[in-house]
């Protein structure tokens, strides 16, 4: 820069320092020639010549004391040239040729016309200006001189819609205070006298500064000094002007009007691209938070949703039998309470976030961002691997509890079973024992020896018949220990005993036999009636015993073939009652015919029938036991063939409403595959049909509903089959299941295209042709095509493919190389060929313009440029600034905009 503190000593030039002017070669335009024509005489009025006095002054001090000095009489001040030069480097940011030393005069003109020579190089032609009238002091040539720099450093380069200079300020000025009452510029003299055009600019850009409204237009010199003021205080811009001399001159000066006023359009251009910069950084960074709350919202959701499915996956799998039907009753209870309740909103969870994860992944797309890769162990295949983990162990779940109920049913029979026939077997040896071990034969008479040989072979004939009872009761509990009952350790206990006690009953009988014979030599008389008679009566109470035991034994059936099947049994047994009557009646008459005998030839009997403990007594009422049982058994038939029947109809009616529900639920699939690939229409029209298509279907659900309703009274009866239908409810179920889901994800794949459409800029023209011809090669008609179809399409929309630039494609088209390509990454692609985004470099732009062209910005820069929660989002996700140029606190922008396009890591 120019010494001028050594004027009055000697000239010293020092080294330039570059400066923000408008400093460049060029041609000064059109705009210049209307200046050539200079009409000093104008000058000469005192009036406007006290303005442009002023305002020159004032406007070359506001650059000169970036320098460190300032002028007080613009006649006086630039006569040596020092201050001259000095202001020009100033504006201009450019070195001039070192000043010459001395006082001399010519001297002074030397410098003036090396600061002439620096105007001129700038394109600028001065007329009739020399250095001669400089250093003489002339005041007209002087404020020339000055107006010519102004036009040329602070005027020149304005452009505004195509205009520039003088009509490019003016435009500026027209455009800024166009929404304001009372002002209407039109030029730079009398528009401005009034002060609210001054007003007007300050509060458009500033409005914390004014209180335009409480402006009044007959008031000008308020209005003017107040603008002065508060540019001087507010914007750095020095008071340039007088209000008394604006009001006061019929026409003020226009040269002093737009000195000053361009020192607003400077002021407040930085200011306008500081809020174009920070308004792009916003939409950046709004996108940016926007996404990042979807994946806080996804990792959310999956985390619950796969945190559920481990805890229910143990309980499911969970096979510990229980020991009594009404504990798996209660389990099978529990399924259907999470089969009704718990799982149908986690199917509508894992729906919802599979839509949620596609509406991501096409707003990262849309925005030029990396696609979203969920945590590990997150992904959709792992929430969907882990739902199939989930139905299989409830399938299995569900079959497990059946059969395990079923199991549990048949142990309770034959449990009871075991208890009947053990309970006879133990009455009927009860006392046995003891009577093969007595030794009354050997105190007894010779006919009383006889009786008890031929008690003794009715006993043998009774024992041979309880032995199919007694292996009956082994066989039973080798079952019962084969399907795990419970209790099994006191029924083989109890088992063991009879068996024991079987065993000794057939020693001690043998060895009571041996006794008999021993002595039957000596014994002759017998009285075969009596024998006669045991020998009919033993195995005719044993049949009245068995048939007892069949009337009251249990049954379970489940069909109503089986109880049919029962009853006729039962009518068989009923029709060989007359022959057991008449049988009945002959053993009675034996024992009548003994009787008789005995008493018609006066012989004394003992009262009772030696060769067997059965009477006629007996006999009788175990007649009269099985004549009541079999009407019991009549009843008991009937109810359960009643409940079969009634079985039977639920069987029918679940069939009935199952039959049109199931092939209804495969129809709509059918027609939303079909509508999928046909799709007419717009994409409104498109999703507007299938949200109607959609509505249909739920408000079929009462149908579900009712068959939920049917299957229930079928589980509740323990109905295990149903021969007149294919269809279970797991099948419904499982088919609904995917009917909702499958016109889900399709209403959705068609938000997704309208939303690549609107942020693409596709018409409804291009998304139609681009269906079809997805259609034309999708042969299949699947909704997705291999490479080789894919090709084929690329090739009939203009592409021409070479292997490399087809690989690159499909990597954008298949990331995961599955071999298929999906309409909605077709369209992905062809949006991104035919579209632009924001880019990290423009964001990086972005940030420099915020941060005055450094390599750096700081923390209070992002809060005075950017909303608080955006600033605060930056301050905590950039990088300290490692550059040789940092300053305490410098943030290093460039790196994070990288980031926010997946080039690096935040």
């Amino acid at each position: 820069m120019v010494d001028y503190h050594a004027a009055n000593q000697s000239y010293q030039y020092g080294p330039s320092s570059a400066g923000n002017g408008a400093g460049g070669g060029g041609g000064m335009g059109d705009y210049m020639a209307q200046e050539d024509d200079w009409d000093r005489d104008l000058l000469l009025d005192p009036a406007w010549e006290k303005q442009q006095r002023k305002t020159f002054t004032a406007w070359c001090n506001s650059h000169l004391r970036k320098a460190g000095t300032q002028i007080e009489n613009i006649d006086e001040d630039f006569r040596d040239g020092l201050k001259l030069m000095l202001l020009l480097e100033v504006i201009s940011g450019e070195r001039l040729p070192k000043p010459e030393r001395g006082k001399m005069r010519v001297h002074k003109i030397n410098n003036v016309n090396k600061a002439l020579d620096f105007i001129a190089s700038k394109g600028v032609k001065l007329v009739s200006i020399g250095a001669e009238e400089i250093v003489d002091g002339n005041a007209k040539m002087t404020l020339g001189m000055i107006w010519t720099i102004i036009l040329r450093f602070a005027i020149q380069d304005i452009s505004v819609e195509e205009t520039s200079a003088k009509e490019g300020l003016l435009l500026w000025c027209q455009r800024k205070t166009a929404p304001y009452k009372n002002v209407n510029v039109q030029n730079f003299h009398i528009s401005w006298k009034d002060g609210l055009a001054f007003n007007a600019l300050i509060h458009r850009h500033r409005p914390e500064l004014i209180e335009y409204d409480k402006l009044r237009k007959d008031d000008p010199v308020t209005n003017l000094n107040n603008a002065f003021e508060v540019a001087e205080k507010y914007l750095d811009i020095p008071k340039m002007l007088d209000a008394e001399d604006i009001v006061n001159t019929a026409r003020p000066d226009e040269k002093a009007i737009m000195t000053y006023v361009s020192s607003f359009y400077h002021a407040f251009s930085g200011a306008q691209k500081a809020e174009t910069a920070a308004n792009r950084i916003c939409k950046v960074l709004a996108v940016n938070q926007e996404n990042e709350h979807l994946m806080e919202d996804y990792e959310r959701l999956a985390s619950d949703l796969l945190e559920w499915i481990r805890r229910t996956i143990p309980w499911l799998e969970d096979r510990v039998p229980q020991r009594t039907i009404q504990e798996m009753q209660q389990k099978l209870e529990d399924f259907r309470d999470y089969r009704r309740v718990h799982k149908p909103p986690k199917v509508q969870e894992k729906c919802q976030l599979e839509i949620n994860f596609n509406t991501l992944q096409t707003k990262l797309r849309l925005s030029n961002r990396p696609a979203f890769m969920p945590s590990e162990g997150r992904m959709v295949s792992d929430i969907n691997n882990g739902w199939q983990h989930l139905e299989q162990a409830e399938k299995g779940y569900e079959e497990w509890l059946l059969n395990e109920i079923r199991r549990l049913e048949r142990l309770d029979h034959l449990a009871e079973k075991f208890r009947q026939k053990a309970s006879i077997h133990e009455a009927w040896t009860d006392g046995k024992e003891a009577m093969l071990k007595h030794r009354d034969y050997e105190t007894a008479t010779l006919s009383d020896i006889k009786a008890l040989i031929r008690k003794h072979e009715a006993f043998e004939s009774d024992l041979a018949a309880h032995q199919d009872r007694v292996e009956q009761i082994a066989a039973i509990a080798q079952e019962l220990n084969e399907l795990d009952y419970y209790d099994s350790h006191n029924v083989n206990t109890r088992c063991q005993k009879i068996c024991d006690q079987w065993d000794t009953l057939g020693n001690l009988t043998h060895s009571r036999r041996e006794a008999l014979e021993k002595t039957e030599k000596q014994l002759e008389t017998i009285d075969q009636l009596h024998l006669e008679y045991a020998k009919r009566a033993a195995p005719f109470n044993n049949w009245m015993e068995s048939a007892m035991e069949d009337l009251q034994d249990m049954f379970i059936v489940h069909t109503i073939e089986e109880i049919e099947g029962l009853i006729s049994a039962h009518d068989q047994f009923k029709s060989t009652l007359p022959d057991a009557d008449r049988e009945r009646e002959a053993i009675l008459a034996i024992h009548k015919e003994a009787q008789r005998i005995a008493e018609s030839n006066h012989i004394k009997l003992s009262g009772s029938n030696p060769y067997t403990t059965v009477t006629p007594q007996i006999i009788n009422s175990k007649w009269e036991k099985v004549q009541q049982l079999v009407p019991k058994r009549d009843h008991a038939l009937m109810e359960e063939q009643s409940k079969q029947q009634s079985n039977e109809h639920l069987r029918r009616q679940f069939a009935s409403q199952a039959n049109v529900v199931g092939p209804w639920i495969q129809t709509k699939m059918e027609e939303i595959g079909r509508i999928s690939i046909e799709m007419n229409g717009t994409l409104e029209d498109q999703l507007n049909h299938l949200k109607q298509y959609e509505r249909s279907i739920v408000d079929y659900k009462p149908n579900l509903d009712l068959l939920e309703q049917q299957h229930q009274l079928i589980q509740e009866a323990l109905i295990f089959d149903n021969k007149h239908t294919n269809y279970t409810m797991e099948h419904i179920r499982v088919g609904w299941e995917q009917l909702l889901t499958t016109i889900a994800r399709t209403i959705n794949e068609i938000e997704n295209q309208i939303l690549t459409r609107d942020a693409k800029g596709i018409s409804q023209e291009q998304m139609q042709e681009f269906r079809a011809s997805f259609n034309h090669f999708d042969k299949k008609q699947t909704g997705s095509m291999d490479s080789d179809d894919f090709r084929a399409l690329l090739i009939s929309t203009g592409y021409s493919l070479g292997d490399a630039e087809f690989n690159r494609i499909m990597s954008v088209v298949d990331p995961n190389h599955s071999g298929l390509v999906t309409f909605q990454a077709f369209i992905d692609f062809m949006s991104r060929e035919t579209t632009d985004t924001d880019t990290a470099d423009q964001v990086i732009a972005s940030f420099k313009v915020l941060a005055g062209d450094k390599n750096f910005i700081t923390a209070e820069e992002l809060r005075r440029e950017l909303p608080p929660d955006q600033a605060e989002y930056c301050i905590a996700r950039m990088a300290p600034y490692q550059g040789s140029d940092a300053v305490p606190g410098a943030l290093d922008y460039k790196s994070f905009s990288t980031a926010l396009y997946g080039e690096s890591d935040l």
